[in-house]
Order: C-alpha cells, then structure tokens, then sequence
C-alpha cells in the first residue's frame, strides 16, 4: 500500500507552548513522530508536514524531512478542524501527482507511538472500511463505573444495568489514544471522521498511549523517558 502520511504541527498550541518543537528526552517533540514516519514510508515525498510556523518547518528539515507544503493561515486556527487540515494537504499531494491509497494522520502528541503501531494499523485498514484507528481500554467503562444524572439528578450506570461487580466482568469500553489514524481518503472527502459507521480498532497499551496535553503529561513522559517505561 501508498499511505500519504500527513503529520499535524500549527504553530499556536496553549496548553504547551511551542510544544512541536519543545524538547522531550533531549529531542524537539516532532523528531519522535518523524522518526517513525521515516521507517514506516521511506519514500519522503508521501510524508506531509502541515505547519503554517517556519520555525517547525525548520526543526523537521534538520530532522531530515523535507518540508514543501505549508499549511494555509485559515486552516492554523484553534477552531480550524483536522478534517478540512488534512483535505487541503490531500489537495496539494494530489496537485503534486503523488499516489496514495490511505490517507495516515500522525500527531505529534503521540510520542511513544511506535513504527509497528503505525504498521498495524495500515495493515488493520482496507478499502472496504472507513477508518483504522489505535484505541487503548478506557479508563472509565460506562457499563462499571461511569454514570450520568437523570431528571431528578440522580446518577444511573451510563449503559447497562449497573449489576456487574467486577470490572473486568464488564465488557470492554476503548477510547481513541490519538496516536494512529489510517482513512480511507474518499471516506474523508464525503463525511466528518466522527460519522464514520465502519472503524476498525488497533490496541495499543497505556504506556505507549500518552497523548500530551498539558504540562502534568509532559512531566510524566519525561518520567517514562527516565525510567524505561515507554518501550
């Protein structure tokens, strides 16, 4: 298969600033994701960087990554959605005749993600499906212990009966860890990823599924670099 990968990096980020290009365990943050990407696709030219900051086009240049495209200023906001990023770095791949036939969406945020994640979940793909996406156990199951309120305020089982004891008698709940997306292009030119009715997941474990947000998830991270527990 041609998987264009397109890698996610604006600019503006509050609750870490600058963090694209922050070092984590020594390395500017987009290094880790370039790094797989490169082992994944050693064709470079079907690996997108969509940055509208020159600076991170520059840190992913002296990662090896050539970096051609820049993202349009409208689509670097912090309301402008992945969707409409990534059909415009689809427009530019294929006004560049570059071949592909699942589109990859590799975030930064991801940073333990590993090449076999990313190959799993290409694997885990077809044609025939909408979206193969990394999922890793929630840790809230809405059959055991996660609960909304009714009219009166009271709290009930969000699904279910509420009489399961144990938690792992409970079936099992998954939540997007962020880190592998592999769609299926014309899927994403016709609806929102959210309204996709055929995805496939792809287990990834806890340790490799921190998606950094805020300083606390940074702060843990480097702990994990510390101490070995990212492998």
């Amino acid at each position: 298969m041609k998987p264009l990968i397109i890698i996610p990096a604006r600019g503006g980020s509050k609750g870490i600033p600058r963090k694209n290009i922050k070092r984590l365990g020594g390395r500017p943050l987009i290094a880790w994701t370039i790094d797989v990407a490169r082992q994944v696709c050693p064709d470079v030219e079907r690996i997108v960087l969509s940055t509208d900051d020159d600076e991170i086009a520059d840190t992913a240049r002296q990662c090896g990554l050539p970096v051609d495209y820049m993202r349009p200023d409208e689509l670097a906001t912090d309301t402008a959605g992945s969707r409409e990023m990534m059909l415009d770095a689809m427009a530019w791949a294929d006004a560049k005749g570059i071949e592909y036939d699942c589109v990859v969406l590799l975030q930064p945020t991801s940073p333990f993600r590993s090449a076999s994640d990313v190959l799993r979940t290409i694997e885990a793909w077809s044609p025939d499906i909408d979206m193969a996406v990394t999922v890793t156990e929630a840790a809230s199951n809405p059959y055991y212990n996660c609960f909304e309120a009714d009219a009166d305020g009271y709290l009930h089982v969000s699904k279910g009966d509420g009489l399961y004891t144990r938690r792992q008698d409970a079936p099992k709940a998954w939540e997007y860890n962020g880190a592998v997306y592999a769609i299926t292009p014309a899927s994403l030119r016709a609806m929102p990823l959210g309204a996709f009715p055929r995805r496939v997941p792809v287990e990834m474990p806890r340790e490799r599924s921190i998606d950094l947000d805020t300083p606390l998830d940074w702060a843990v991270a480097e702990f994990m670099i510390k101490e070995n527990m990212c492998e």
